[in-house]
Formats: C-alpha cells, structure tokens, sequence
C-alpha cells in the first residue's frame, strides 16, 4: 500500500541517529510536506554532512548525542550497521520516551531493544529512489509498537513514497535482496543497454536516454496493468521477431536463473550482517 499524500503533515519531534543520504530523503520528503526544520533533530558526527544539512535545510545538527534527544517522539537510527552499537549505547539515556525506527540493513530488532532497552521497536528498509520521492520501503513492527505508532511511521516513510508492512521480521531479508539493493539492479541493467546502444552505433546520450525511458515506461506500464509481468512480456514478444530473439538469448544463457540467484546473494549477505553487526 501507499499512503495519501497531503499538502502537509502535523508531526511531533522527530530525531535522526545519523545524516547521510538516506536520513537526508526523508528529512527532505518531511520538510517537502511542510515539516518545520525545527521539528527535526539530527546527530551527525561528520562536519561536512552536519554542514550539508545546514545549507540544504536550515537544521543545526548535534556532533554527538544530548539530552535534547528527550523532546523527539521518533528517532529514527539511520546509521551503518557496524556503528550502530556504538551509536545506541551514547544515545539510549536520552530516548527511553520515544519509539525507534532502524534503518540500518541486517540489524534485528531483537538486538535493537537490547542495544536501547525498549521493545518499542519498528524496522525499516528503504531504498535510494526515496532520494526523489520514488521510494519503497519494507517496515516490520515489534508487538509493543502501537497503532498511532505505526501511524505516525507511515506519515513520515510515505514522504519518500510507497511503503507496506511485513508480517515477518526475516522478510525484511527478502525486501532488502528485491527493492533494498534492487536500484542497483536497475543501473546495471542501464549500463550494459546503453554501452549496447552505442556498440551499435547510437551516440552515448541517445543510448542513455532510450535506456532510461525504457525502464521508466516498462515499470509504469507494469505498474498500471491488472496482467502478469509474463503476460505482458508475451504481448511484445512476437515469435521470430527482434525481442523474441533477445529473450531467447536471455533464457538460453540462463539470465533469469542467475538474476535469482543473485537477489538469494544479497537476502544472505542480509542475514550475515545481523550475525557480524548484532551481537
């Protein structure tokens, strides 16, 4: 599902354990809905991203956690796996009142509420397109998360784009290998038809941009069509014709099967990361 977009949002404090680009989406997408700057807290170790911060949005970050993380009702922990320990331990003190969003790939929630020693827990996983508004994010909720919890999640994950909710934690693993790494995917994919495009004789810029509107056209086709992806596949693939012959040669070098196995890489380099970065 996707939440109803409105021309502005009344929110209470929210925080932000780290402010890279993830934390910058949302803080864009929240500011974009009419979030005043000074209802945004951040700590940001980093001069340069605590500058970037400034410029772009009028907010003064923190170097480090204080007690004026005490005023937030959200904090939303956009930090690296591997720092988010650390993190935790310098800022628990001062958010025992507020619900806690990760964003943070492979970290599980049970680590989490031990880290913050609260179970008021939601887990996320995002993707960049959030960066413009085009995002899609997984969200997994512990059982002491309440409804207008949930809720208050919703309205500040949808100012990224869509988002739903998963029933189980470990397919926050299988959301994180499909749409967490997916844009990825997508820019490999645009390199190898655009570096064919200008094999063939295209200038680079032309190659790029049929590349891209593809991609673009395709996903919103898909996205406003009642049929299967095979369906649709189908209807453009005519036998003997050109997109019959590249599909052919797709499945006879087993694209398909490798691009699974791929996406099982990624959901168990997911599960690996709760192993190194959770304890």
């Amino acid at each position: 599902m996707s939440a109803t977009s409105t021309d502005s949002i009344q929110l209470p404090v929210i925080a932000f354990i780290g402010g890279g680009n993830m934390a910058t989406a949302i803080i864009g997408g929240l500011i974009a809905k009419g979030v005043p700057a000074s209802q945004i807290l951040v700590v940001e170790p980093w001069d340069e991203a605590r500058a970037n911060l400034k410029k772009h949005f009028g907010i003064d970050a923190l170097p480090a956690a204080t007690a004026a993380l005490a005023k937030a009702r959200l904090v939303v922990w956009a930090v690296k796996p591997q720092t988010f320990k650390d993190a935790a331990t310098a800022s628990a003190e001062h958010a025992r009142q507020a619900v806690h969003l990760s964003i943070a790939a492979g970290i599980t929630s049970d680590s989490i509420a031990a880290w913050l020693a609260s179970d008021r827990i939601v887990r996320a996983m995002p993707n960049t397109p959030a960066l413009v508004g085009k995002g899609i994010t997984g969200l997994f909720a512990r059982a002491a998360v309440t409804t207008d919890e949930k809720l208050l999640i919703e309205q500040v994950i949808s100012s990224t784009g869509q988002f739903i909710w998963v029933k189980a934690e470990d397919q926050l693993d299988a959301v994180t290998a499909i749409s967490g790494s997916g844009p990825a995917y997508v820019f490999l994919f645009l390199e190898a038809m655009a570096k064919a495009g200008t094999d063939m004789g295209l200038p680079a810029d032309q190659a790029y941009q049929l590349a891209v509107a593809t991609f673009q056209g395709g996903a919103e086709l898909a996205a406003r069509s009642s049929e299967t992806p095979e369906v649709l596949r189908q209807r453009v693939t005519s036998k003997g014709g050109t997109t019959h012959a590249a599909i052919t040669h797709m499945q006879e070098q087993k694209v398909p099967e490798h691009f699974i196995a791929a996406m099982r890489a990624a959901e168990k380099r997911a599960q690996e990361l709760a192993i190194e970065f959770g304890k």
